[in-house]
Formats: C-alpha cells, sequence, structure tokens
C-alpha cells in the first residue's frame, strides 16, 4: 500500500521535535539541547534524554564536590532535601558514594559505520564554501545528490548505477517502511534522527531558513536525510528500528536520585543567598530613587558581563545605567560598509528593516583613505591565495616566503601584545567603518529592490521603536546630557566561537550597528516631539551617542568626536576617562578567575587574550549566569553580583498594563533559559551536549565544528568555556532564576496568557520568584502548577520533583 505523503511528513515532523536546532558557527546561538523536551518535567525529560543521546542529566560527583568545599551549598538546605527523601548519611559519604557509582569520564560520541558514512556525506553536501572541490549535482537536493554519486562510494555498501536506488524520496521510504506498521515510523526516526544529533539539528534549522542562500541553492530537509539514512541502513544490513528494550520510556523514574537532591540544594543555595541581599537592598534603598540629574546614562545589554563594568563605572562618578536587550528593540539586518549583511536581532525575531552603513557626507576624506588600503590588502590577500593554490608556483612560493611567513608566526605566538598595540596604533592612522560610516535610518525606497526588506525606517516606525525601548525599561524622565545606547562585541582571533562571544540578541554580531540607529532615531526633532506627545519628554540639551563594549578587553568605545558635540564636550571626554578607570577596575575582576600570569597588570592581560591567536580562553562569555533580574537599578546598584546575573530595566509603575513586562517574559526572560540550559548541559555533559576541546576541534564547511578528522556536529560550548582546568568549573551549572519586581497579579495574568512560559516553570526548566512592591517588597516564589509561596515557606520545602 503506497505511503501517503501527508501521513509521512507529519510523522517525521513529530519525530524531528526531539532535536533542537543549531545555528552555524557565523550566526551561533545559545539554545537548549533538549528544547523538544521543555514539555515534560525536567527530571523525566533528562532521564528521556540520557536513553536518547546518552548524555549525563546532572553535574559530576567531582563538581558537587567542589561546589560543597567552596561553601556554596547551604548545609542546612542539603540536609533538609535529603532527609525529606529519608537520607541521613553525611555529605562526605554521599559524595563518595555518587563517585563510585559515576562512570568515568564524559559520553563516548558513537562510532557507528553508518553514522561514518552518513557523516561523510553530510559534510560534503552542507559544505559553505570550505571544500575547493564541492560535492556535484547539490542543486538537486541531498537525496539525488547522493544517489548520483553512490556508486563511487567505496567506504559504502557496493551500488552498481543510481538505478539501482530508489529514485525518489517516496520511493526511498517505501523501500524500507512496508516492513513497518505505520505506529512504529515515528519511533524508527526518533532513532535515526537521534544518532546524529548535530547535523540533523543544523538541517533542522537550514530547512526552516527560507531566504538563506545555501538552501535555496542546495536545499535539504530531515526527509532528505531520513531517506539517505535508511537507505544506506537496509543495504548495509544494520538495524532499522529500536529494539524493545530499547523504546523509550513515556516518563522518568520516580525513586529518589542523590544527584538531583543536590542539585536543587546548590541551586537554593544560591537563590537564598541572591534573594536576602535583594529584600535588603530594596529595605535600604526606599520607594524612591534621586531626583539628582546624572552626568551621563548608558543603556548596556542585558549580558551577565555587562553587571561587572556597570557596577565600575558608577562607582567613578555621577552615572546611571539601564539594560535593555543587546539589538536595542530594532528587528534589523545589517548591511555593513563592505557589502556584507547580516541579522541583527534575536532569533527568534525575523528582521524588518535593512540598515546600510554608508559614509557622512563629512567623513568621505576617512572613507577614501579605508578604501584604499583595503584594496591594497584585497590585492595582496588575492596574490597569496593565488599562489598557495597554483600548481606550477606553490613549491616556488614555498621556499621563498617561508622566512616572511615564519617570522610573522613567531610574532603572532610569542607577541601578542605587542601586536594589540600595532593593531590599534594602525586603526588609529586608518580609522575603519565604525569612524566614518552612519546607519541609513531614513527610508531609502529607491534601495528596496536590492534585497526582500525595506531600506531604513518610517517615521511611524521610528517613534515605535525610540517608545518601545523607553517603556520596557520604565524610563520616561530624567534624561541626562548624555545617553549612551552601548551595543558589545567581543575581540579574538583564530576563533571558530567568536560568534558566542558576541551578542547573542543581534544573531551573533556586534550590537554596536544597533546602537547606533536607535541614537540615531532619539537625537531626530520630530522623534522627540512624537514622543513628547506620548508622555516620554526629552530634554533639547539631552544628545544621545552610540558606543560598543569589547567584552574580551572591557574596553567602550564611543561613537562620538567629542568636539563636535555642541554643549557636551566636557561631558563625554569625563566619560571617556571613567570609562577606561571602570575598564582597569573591571579587568582586574576579570584575571582573576583566569589564573593570569601577570595579576598586576590586568588591562594588559587582557589585551592579550584578544590578540593571542593560540588563547583558548580569550575570555568567559557568560559562564556563572545564574539569574535574571527585572527590576530598577537602584534595587541592584550596591550589590556585587559577580557577573551571575542578566539585568533588565523595568519600573512597574509606568506599565499599569503589563505590556512591557509581558515583552520582557516572552522575549528576552526566554533568550536567557535558552542561554542558562546551553550552559548547564555542555557543562554537564561536554561530550553529548558541549563540543569538546578547543584544541582538538576543526572546523566542518564553515558550519560547525568537529571533534578529530570528521563525525557529528558538536552542537554545546567548548571545554575551555566552562573551565579553568580539567578539573574545577567556571560555570557553575545551577537553572535559570528569573527576580521580577512587580505586583504578583500582573505577573500571574502574564502566565494565564502564556502557556509555553507556564510550562517552563511548572517543568522546573527555570524558576520563578516575584518582589511584589504592594506588599512591602515580599518575595513571592511560583511553584509548578501555579501556586505562589513566600520566599520563607518555598526554602523551607522539600524537593517536589527531586526523583
Amino acid at each position: 500500500m503506497p505511503i501517503k505523503r501527508s501521513v509521512l511528513r507529519a510523522r517525521i515532523e513529530n519525530a524531528g521535535e526531539v532535536i533542537g536546532s543549531l545555528w552555524p558557527l557565523r550566526t551561533f546561538n545559545a539554545a537548549n539541547p533538549l528544547a523538544g523536551f521543555e514539555d515534560q518535567p525536567f527530571d523525566q525529560a533528562v532521564d528521556r534524554a540520557r536513553k536518547l543521546f546518552g548524555g549525563r542529566p546532572y553535574p559530576r560527583p567531582a563538581t558537587f564536590r567542589q561546589a560543597w568545599e567552596n561553601g556554596e551549598i547551604n548545609p542546612a538546605l542539603l540536609t533538609r532535601r535529603l532527609e525529606a527523601h529519608g537520607i541521613t548519611d553525611p555529605p562526605a559519604a554521599l559524595l563518595e558514594r555518587m563517585a563510585a557509582d559515576d562512570p568515568p569520564g564524559d559520553t563516548s560520541p558513537a562510532d557507528e559505520p553508518l553514522d561514518r558514512l552518513m557523516t561523510k556525506w553530510l559534510a560534503a553536501f552542507l559544505d559553505q564554501g570550505q571544500a575547493d572541490w564541492p560535492m556535484p549535482n547539490r542543486e538537486e537536493g541531498f537525496y539525488a545528490a547522493w544517489r548520483s554519486v553512490a556508486p563511487y562510494d567505496h567506504d559504502g555498501p557496493p551500488v552498481d548505477s543510481p538505478s539501482d536506488l530508489p529514485p525518489t524520496l517516496l520511493d526511498a521510504f517505501e523501500n524500507v517502511l512496508t516492513a513497518y506498521p505505520e505506529g512504529q515510523w515515528e519511533s524508527i526516526f526518533v532513532q535515526h534522527l537521534a544518532a546524529l544529533p548535530g547535523w540533523v539539528g543544523f538541517i533542522k534549522w537550514r530547512a526552516q531558513q527560507d531566504d538563506h542562500p545555501w538552501q535555496a541553492a542546495y536545499p535539504i530537509s530531515l526527509a532528505d536525510y531520513l531517506a539517505v539514512r535508511l537507505t544506506l541502513a537496509k543495504r548495509m544490513g544494520r538495524a532499522i528500528a529500536p529494539d524493545d528494550a530499547e523504546e523509550l520510556p513515556a516518563n522518568g523514574t520516580t525513586r529518589p536520585r542523590l544527584p538531583a537532591l543536590w542539585l536543587r540544594a546548590w541551586e537554593e543555595s544560591y537563590r537564598r543567598r541572591l534573594l536576602d541581599d535583594l529584600s535588603a537592598a530594596a529595605d535600604a534603598s526606599g520607594a524612591d530613587e534621586d531626583d539628582e540629574r546624572p552626568a551621563a546614562q548608558m543603556v548596556f545589554c542585558i549580558d551577565v558581563r555587562s553587571e561587572v563594568l556597570r557596577r565600575h563605572l558608577e562607582a567613578t562618578g555621577p552615572y546611571q545605567t539601564f539594560g535593555y536587550a543587546g539589538f536595542f528593540g530594532v528587528p534589523m539586518q545589517h548591511e555593513r560598509y563592505d557589502g556584507v549583511r547580516v541579522k541583527s536581532c534575536p532569533p527568534i525575531v525575523n528582521p524588518r528593516h535593512r540598515i546600510a552603513e554608508r559614509p557622512a557626507p563629512d567623513r568621505e576624506t576617512q572613507a577614501a583613505t579605508y578604501d584604499g588600503w583595503r584594496r591594497w590588502g584585497e590585492a595582496g590577500r588575492s596574490l597569496v591565495k593565488t599562489l598557495k593554490h597554483n600548481v606550477a608556483a606553490a613549491f616556488g612560493f614555498v621556499e621563498g616566503s617561508g622566512g616572511l611567513f615564519g617570522a610573522a608566526l613567531a610574532a603572532r605566538t610569542l607577541l601578542p601584545s605587542a601586536l594589540f598595540r600595532a593593531t590599534e596604533a594602525a586603526d588609529a592612522r586608518v580609522p575603519g567603518p565604525d569612524h566614518f560610516c552612519a546607519p541609513t535610518v531614513d527610508r531609502v525606497p529607491e534601495a528596496d529592490a536590492e534585497g526582500p526588506l525595506p531600506v531604513g525606517l518610517s517615521p511611524e516606525a521610528k517613534v515605535t521603536y525610540a517608545e518601545a525601548a523607553f517603556r520596557l525599561m520604565g524610563w520616561t524622565d530624567t534624561f541626562a546630557p548624555v545617553v549612551v545606547f552601548t551595543g558589545h562585541g567581543c575581540q579574538t582571533p583564530n576563533n571558530p566561537y567568536k560568534a558566542s562571544l558576541d551578542c547573542g540578541a543581534c544573531a551573533g554580531n556586534p550590537g554596536g550597528p544597533n546602537a547606533r540607529v536607535l541614537a540615531a532615531i532619539c537625537n531626530d526633532p520630530d522623534v522627540r516631539e512624537a514622543l513628547r506627545e506620548r508622555g516620554i519628554d526629552i530634554p533639547d540639551d539631552t544628545t544621545f551617542v552610540a558606543g560598543q563594549h569589547n567584552t574580551t578587553t572591557d574596553e567602550v568605545t564611543l561613537f562620538a568626536d567629542p568636539d563636535e558635540v555642541e554643549g557636551a564636550s566636557d561631558t563625554i571626554r569625563r566619560l571617556q576617562a571613567d570609562l577606561e578607570t571602570a575598564q582597569a577596575e573591571t579587568a582586574a575582576e576579570r584575571v582573576e578567575h583566569f589564573r593570569a600570569d601577570r595579576p598586576d597588570a590586568p588591562v594588559d592581560e587582557v589585551q592579550r587574550r584578544a590578540a593571542d591567536w593560540a588563547e583558548t580562553r580569550p575570555e568567559w562569555g557568560l559562564a556563572g549566569n545564574a539569574a535574571f533580574i527585572v527590576a530598577p537599578r537602584r534595587l541592584t546598584r550596591d550589590l556585587n553580583l559577580n557577573g551571575r546575573c542578566f539585568l533588565h530595566a523595568y519600573d512597574w509603575r509606568s506599565d499599569a498594563e503589563g505590556t512591557a513586562l509581558e515583552n520582557i517574559m516572552t522575549g528576552p526572560m526566554v533568550v536567557g533559559e535558552w542561554i542558562n540550559t546551553q550552559y548547564y548541559f555542555s557543562t554537564v555533559d561536554n561530550a553529548a551536549y558541549g563540543s569538546g576541546s578547543k584544541v582538538t576541534q576543526n572546523v566542518e564547511g564553515k558550519v560547525g565544528v568537529v571533534q578529530g578528522n570528521g563525525g557529528d556536529l558538536m552542537s554545546g560550548l567548548p571545554l575551555q568555556s566552562l573551565r579553568t582546568d580539567d578539573v574545577h568549573v567556571q560555570h557553575r551549572p545551577l537553572r535559570l532564576l528569573t527576580l521580577i519586581q512587580a505586583p504578583v497579579g500582573r505577573v500571574d495574568a502574564i502566565l494565564e496568557r502564556q502557556n509555553t512560559l507556564a510550562q517552563l516553570l511548572d517543568n522546573e526548566w527555570m524558576a520563578l520568584a516575584v518582589m511584589d512592591p504592594e506588599q512591602d517588597n515580599t518575595i513571592l516564589r511560583y511553584r509548578p502548577g501555579g501556586e505562589w509561596t513566600p520566599d520563607a515557606a518555598e526554602s523551607a520545602a522539600p524537593a517536589s520533583a527531586a526523583g
């Protein structure tokens, strides 16, 4: 009986839900590798994922021991949780027991002949320009392309001619699935998709990108993958359907697990300390904020790395800082000066505008100078590439240029600090596009034909984005003479994971362009007038400036010449000096975590890391993230949060309808959970959910990394982004706690409307607490099922789903 396409498609889509999407390296975005399991309670989900992917569900005993010995786990909290499950042994004995029961090492990737064959062909088909000899016939799709070259594959089962293989996708499925009842198809698909979750995750992501140029040119889908794999499996005599013994349980085990109990005690210990500090800060701050006008205000990304710099900047003078998602609310595609177009908004948001960088009218001379040097550079690189790849010239080129390249190699390896200073000097002599370009904020209808997105912003869109920014931050009055929107990006050479250190809210790109767009919008007199009519009165003497925070060196660059900012020159110069002071203090704090060789010169050390092509830890990224705080800055200003908290500005008093809060909870808060879970799983089992050591990684097809010379795409973070060494973890694998300062009824109403968000909380993928200002800032904790309990009662309660 023929297979119905609609039935087959539905079964494949259902099976594909267990695999999370994997973004390519260029636009690396943090995501929960178990996103397809978020409809299940956490403990059941990780147990099911363990059976599917082989990944460890909880931290290793050695990690718990480290936290215990460092005093990170409150003994009383741990004892209560253990006793609630009838466990009375002392913690030291329990650590020994867990260590004895723990299998050595992380999950070992499977080495199946079928997997090896599939990864070879997937790497060839999905290559995005790395291979000199690309796979033929890719424009016909993965199954058709593979079928055409299968006769030449000596690693696989013998195929004399393409006609020996089913001619179409549907024929391929019929050739295999007719021996199995329809009710079994989905479990078959799940088994084969889960065998290579990295490649499958990338296929799933790419198949959803309708405008992706590589997908448009060389289409692939989960059906393509399954058709090839099932055809090969049958011809190789490999198992098609999972054994009954391997079938996945619908629910996790209910017996208590020591690691789950220890994890909850560790999480509660951190949350207890944080909430106590926030409660004390609320009592100390009082109801009203100082009405004195600050010298300058800076809006940073909510990124945990910004917390450290904000704290040190505020200590230098009368400055006020805010936290806002780093794309600054502008869903745009950024067209760089070199013509390259990149997405510059969150992965869950589609760009609505194209913003191009063009030379400012008074900067055309700088642009001409830069263009001249760029042409020389491109010509030199083109010549070198031609000589390297030309058969006749290659040997002579190597002999003649060996000394030059050897000297450059030695300099990059032995003198990274000098290289950093030389690069800075060169940039000062020939400023780049950041210094002479301005964003095309105004509508340019005649340029719309160059792409699917409108170029620039309409007057209505400008006002909408400006108002949304201030409303979401709860900031409608008291504007300083200088307001800086500060995007962020990193600086690191020879690092495939650079995008993971850039702005996640900008799809793994720097956030400076978005900051420049919002600054330009807010400097527009017509926008200010419209905002004034909507209750946001920006003084005439307020100037908006854009900047970018280099998270590797903690230097902040302001895209403004003080001499050209009327009425604010002295303020900007003072701010630049204070930012340098804050950079030094921030670098000193961060260097301690690196165990650096030169802690007496922290700025030099972070600059060295930014230029050293052999540095596996240029910075820690978002390692350590554990909480998301949605509240006015006055609540956290006097606290040292140790770079572990996302900070989103919000004032409940200016959001009577709760619209701004709902946008925060369904946007940045959810992205925070993605980041947190990726760091969690990459830490607890790096082989299954991370990407292993950077030292043995290789880039595959410009889309991802593999360990060694092939295999599955690695989906998460490298070991060096999570550990200080082979023993000590830098990232504490704790699930995210969100604290919102707002009336609990407002939060509850949002959860009633947002079922997906409530599901994350009910299934304990993250936790939520509310500091209710209408109840004297009492802290209430959300418990699965929608119940709110006072904070003290929550801290004393036993684990509800620990086993």
